[in-house]
């Protein structure tokens, strides 16, 4: 039985309450308690961070060069707050109401309404360390719209958020380091977890430039190792991102929730041909200044500036006129998907919709400039000069590296877009303390499932991983460490060490003794081919069953038939890829075997099976309203459910119109 551990009483009283009665720990007893905090991004270096300040003694780890290198550097749009500087009616529960049904009611009641009452606090938390969001003209603090939301409640620095977010995290972190309260390790990935009389105990760690595998104990261990979705090959992350660590911890004992609820992000540059590695994204934020169409003729070649006004589908405003360009993910991407596969794409591929920004640079934002400089009866080209420096000052950076990668000016053209793969919603089951099913040891930030159902909204993953770190973990925690102060630390002679980094090595010596034909950079590509193919924006029970075949398939090949260069007591890039690889053969089934139980449509997880006469999400509350969390049972998966109770929002079909 699962036991969310969700405090008693009205939803806006637990959090405080539950402050009020958590178990705490004394300075001088934090001294003699070690956590590991593996990743160092916005929920890594924040936790670790915080740790340190608070006087236990932290070992972080990266496999990047740097805890700067963390993936989270990338987020551009913003992240979202409850603190209704616009006065436009927001207010922390509709934060929690937006967050709620924008993941199509598949969330926990209880965290959700807590990441929303922390949301507050992580934007004085952020200004206190510089990070330098965008300021109105009298000095307040700015915002902009995002998907899912009728206010402005995203606050934002430039199209650099995450960089800045993660350049404060990262400045506490460093100074906990050059105090010597958290041990930094660069250059390491975890690759074992050690579990003593059931408890997480510590970790084996691989090196990454002399390839040694080395002990680490802890009291207690933090996973903050971000999300999976490079199982689909092409995505937005990071080439390293990887679910090693959270996969390691669920073959030790730690139940996977949700795994088939993958996110597939609206705006991101297409694929432009079979050599691509990557994906690029185009911040969600763009929406909120763009307007998104195609051409009402199917595969019409067009210049898309040829094209006139009466003869452009805003669709996504023609469908859902209350909320129009800033429907949730979820639907947006559907809907681009229902428009090109229908023969209405734009560009060669015809596999893109046009962002279209003149609108907004003539109609919102020159005509304000030239307000303030009183020029009467402006032309089109004035209203387009004087709007593109509001735009430019706003979004200069993204227009850039579009232009960089495509060759094409979206102050001029209108820039292509479609749907990727982005964010995962799924991962590590945790309680509302944030611990996994395997005492001692949590998840923060996108490695666990908690806040988001089946949908996140976009500049949440910022709010959420921050909350995490900063807020949530310096508390519960203490609730388990509290009862650890008489443990001493364990030698990593211990037995348990000796079995874990025997495992480790194992498997690392079985993978370079195959020595195939095939490289693992093959295997990734045919492996993200099936799952976007089968498990991707849509699925359907004989599109998963196949996967389910072809995945077990390649796997097998791969055990037979990879070919790994290089040796293991080196840098070896290609033993780090394979290792992540077997550990996305096996997650993808995982993936395909969670969609196809779920016989329902939420959120990101679209059955065809499932849906209105609309074509939009139709859910199964009375046989789905509840988390998966699959057990490992080797070879296979045991599925637990955790119920979900709503007491204080009213469950309906999702509408945006």
């Amino acid at each position: 039985m699962l036991e969310a551990k969700i405090p008693t009483g009205p939803l806006e009283d637990k959090w405080t309450d539950y402050k009020g009665h958590c178990k705490l720990v004394n300075p001088a007893n934090k001294r003699k308690l070690e956590v590991i905090v593996v990743g160092t991004g916005l929920a890594g270096a924040s936790a670790a961070a915080s740790l340190g300040e608070m006087g236990y003694k932290v070992k972080a780890f990266c496999f990047q060069d740097s805890p700067r290198r963390a993936h989270s550097i990338a987020a551009q749009g913003g992240i979202n707050a409850a603190k209704n500087y616009q006065n436009d009616g927001d207010s922390v529960h509709r934060l929690f109401y937006d967050t709620i049904k924008g993941g199509d009611y598949r969330a926990r009641e209880a965290n959700v309404h807590r990441l929303a009452e922390c949301s507050t606090s992580i934007i004085d938390q952020c200004v206190a360390q510089g990070v330098p969001f965008a300021r109105e003209y009298g000095g307040t603090l700015s915002n902009r719209s995002f998907g899912g939301t009728q206010v402005q409640r995203t606050f934002y620095a430039a199209g650099q958020t995450g960089q800045q977010l993660l350049l404060g995290a990262y400045s506490g972190l460093e100074r906990q380091v050059g105090l010597g309260n958290v041990k930094m390790y660069a250059r390491h990935e975890m690759v074992e977890v050690v579990k003593i009389d059931g408890k997480a105990r510590g970790i084996i760690a691989r090196d990454l430039v002399s390839g040694k595998l080395e002990r680490h104990f802890g009291h207690a261990v933090l996973l903050c190792t971000g999300g999976y979705g490079n199982v689909f090959y092409l995505s937005t992350n990071a080439m390293g991102s990887n679910v090693t660590a959270a996969w390691k911890a669920h073959k030790a004992g730690a139940y996977f929730g949700n795994p088939c609820f993958t996110q597939i992000h609206p705006t991101c540059i297409p694929v432009s041909g079979h050599y691509q590695s990557k994906l690029t994204l185009m911040s969600e934020s763009l929406r909120n200044d763009g307007r998104i169409w195609v051409p009402k003729k199917q595969n019409d070649e067009r210049h898309p500036n040829d094209i006139p006004e009466d003869e452009r589908d805003y669709y996504l405003e023609r469908r859902y006129p209350a909320f129009g360009n800033l429907v949730p993910r979820d639907i947006a991407s559907r809907a681009a998907k229902e428009r090109c596969d229908a023969g209405y794409g734009a560009g060669q591929s015809k596999m893109a919709v046009y962002l279209d920004f003149k609108y907004n640079m003539m109609q919102r934002y020159g005509r304000t400039e030239a307000s303030k400089l009183n020029i009467a009866n402006p032309d089109d080209e004035t209203l387009i000069r004087l709007g593109k420096e509001v735009v430019k000052e706003k979004y200069g950076n993204l227009f850039d590296m579009y232009k960089q990668i495509t060759d094409e000016d979206p102050y001029e053209t209108p820039m292509r877009i479609y749907p990727a793969v982005h964010y995962t919603m799924g991962g590590l089951w945790v309680d509302y303390d944030l611990m996994t099913t395997v005492p001692g040891m949590y998840a923060l930030g996108e490695a666990n499932f908690s806040d988001h159902g089946a949908n996140r909204l976009g500049a949440s993953a910022l709010m959420q991983g921050l909350a995490d770190g900063y807020f949530v973990i310096p508390i519960t925690i203490g609730n388990y460490l509290s009862k650890e102060i008489h443990t001493k630390p364990i030698s990593t002679d211990h037995e348990a060490f000796v079995a874990a980094e025997k495992n480790a090595n194992e498997r690392i010596q079985h993978l370079m003794n195959i020595q195939g034909t095939r490289s693992v950079e093959s295997y990734h590509r045919e492996l993200g081919l099936i799952m976007w193919n089968k498990c991707g924006m849509a699925r359907n029970e004989k599109g998963l069953k196949e996967a389910i075949a072809e995945i077990q398939a390649l796997r097998a090949d791969f055990y037979k038939n990879v070919r790994i260069p290089g040796s293991i007591n080196e840098f070896n890039p290609e033993l780090d890829k394979a290792g992540r690889v077997a550990d996305f053969l096996e997650l993808g089934e995982l993936m395909c075997v969670d969609a196809l139980d779920r016989n329902e449509s939420c959120g990101g997880h679209f059955r065809e099976e499932f849906q209105t006469e609309e074509g939009e999400a139709l859910r199964d509350d009375e046989n789905y309203m509840y988390v998966s969390a699959w057990e490992s049972k080797g070879d296979s998966w045991e599925l637990h459910k955790e119920e979900l109770k709503y007491e204080n929002i009213k469950i309906a079909q999702r509408s945006y119109k």
